[in-house]
């Protein structure tokens, strides 16, 4: 006589039954892949440490923009695109790992995703701009009609169309980072291909999405400083500085954790030697987009394009533009040039660290003369917004970084990738 069960014990039972399986899967890859998962001691006191360092640097940074308006909204927003670019550029690079299939990076790409994943982090970080904008972009406080310049611009540059932008950009890549490594943590669970499949679906139908709203908000945020200045180029160039302070930063993270003893046995130098080579490739990209844009500015001569140019290559500024000409391209490209000193991990870690330094420069040059045109007037403000907002997306991505392992574990393509030869 067949007995029948309830069907809520059943359901009750399946459950549990794949809860414990799931958990001993889980046990399963630990034993496996014993250093995959991050052990939170080698974190020690550090979080708490960056969270207080978060914590008085934003009360520091509100006490003197309290005081110092004007100079806190420039400040905020210099160390606010600083950042915006490194977890942008990470996106980027998960893009093109899962749009072209490629197979070495799976490796290193779950730090990608980590990094990526502070997008929405970052959009917090921008809500102090809304209460000082009107500072920064001076077009939103002029009359209407009071500039036939911002007059024959407003469908574009008006104050609700503006703060619908920032919401569709922020959005946007906040979904697409985190949709695309919960993605990948799942695949790490069940191991089956379809998720790599999907990623790649989510990639295709991303990319054109991402060119977009990088570019327009590179010419909302920065170009925007003088709504009078006009450049076609600008959202490439921001896109080129982006992308290789990724690179940078995923070298010194990967780096970081194979000193503590993980990766020793995923990463190699072929890893690195191709880290390397798109370090040096991009680091051409940026040299070569900005030439191409003052070559043609400087060519035209048209005043509404010049303006850009003219106030950063007066007084101490011209000074700070010949540096980053040198150490953004010069100095790193004659130290990525041969190909036997970037599998070298503390040498590639030092390129990295000087391109990244180059890069805040970079973002510096572009922010401040804004507001300083008379010449380069550092300020306290400046080093309180970079501690603010560094020390809180540092603190977050060391509390990811345990969650879930530090490499794909059951991507179809991680063999391969562990192997990889150049």
């Amino acid at each position: 006589m067949q007995q029948h069960i309830p069907y809520n014990e059943s359901v009750s039972s399946s459950a549990e039954h794949h809860s414990h399986a799931q958990r001993e899967k889980n046990k399963e890859l630990k034993l496996q892949s014993p250093h995959a998962f991050f052990d939170y001691k080698h974190v020690g006191n550090n979080f708490f440490g960056l969270v207080i360092l978060a914590f008085f640097a934003f009360l520091g940074s509100l006490f003197l923009g309290f005081h110092h308006p004007e100079q806190f909204a420039f400040s905020w927003l210099f160390a606010f695109v600083f950042f915006f670019t490194i977890c942008i550029g990470s996106l980027f690079w998960i893009l093109v790992h899962h749009g072209i299939d490629v197979e070495w990076s799976v490796v290193v790409r779950r730090q990608m995703e980590n990094v990526a994943s502070l997008l929405p982090l970052l959009a917090l970080c921008f809500l102090p701009l809304i209460f000082v904008a009107p500072l920064l972009w001076k077009w939103m406080i002029l009359p209407h009609g009071s500039d036939h310049v911002l007059t024959e611009k407003s469908a574009y540059l008006n104050l609700p169309f503006f703060w619908i932008r920032a919401a569709f950009y922020f959005l946007f890549f906040s979904i697409v980072s985190l949709w695309l490594r919960n993605i990948s943590v799942a695949q790490d669970q069940h191991g089956d291909a379809k998720y790599t499949v999907l990623a790649r679906k989510i990639t295709f139908a991303s990319l054109p999405f991402f060119g977009v709203c990088l570019t327009f908000a590179a010419v909302d945020w920065l170009m925007g400083l003088d709504f009078k200045w006009v450049s076609t180029m600008w959202g490439v160039y921001i896109f080129a500085g982006s992308a290789l302070s990724a690179l940078c930063v995923i070298v010194l993270i990967v780096t970081a954790l194979r000193s503590l003893g993980y990766f020793q046995e995923v990463v190699t130098e072929r890893h690195y030697a191709l880290l390397g080579q798109l370090m040096t490739a991009f680091t051409v990209f940026w040299a070569y987009i900005g030439f191409d844009q003052y070559m043609l500015i400087w060519y035209a001569n048209i005043p509404e394009e010049t303006s850009y140019f003219l106030r950063r290559n007066t007084e101490s500024w011209c000074v700070l533009n010949i540096i980053l000409l040198f150490g953004h391209f010069l100095i790193p490209f004659l130290l990525l040039l041969f190909r036997s000193p970037k599998k070298r991990p503390l040498y590639l870690c030092g390129v990295a660290s000087w391109i990244l330094l180059m890069h805040l420069l970079d973002i510096y040059i572009i922010v401040l003369p804004m507001m300083h045109p008379e010449g380069f007037r550092p300020s306290f403000l400046d080093i309180l917004s970079l501690l603010a907002i560094g020390a809180a997306l540092a603190a977050l991505f060391l509390k990811r970084l345990g969650d879930v392992p530090l490499w794909p574990l059951r991507d179809p393509r991680l063999r391969d990738s562990i192997h990889i030869s150049v």
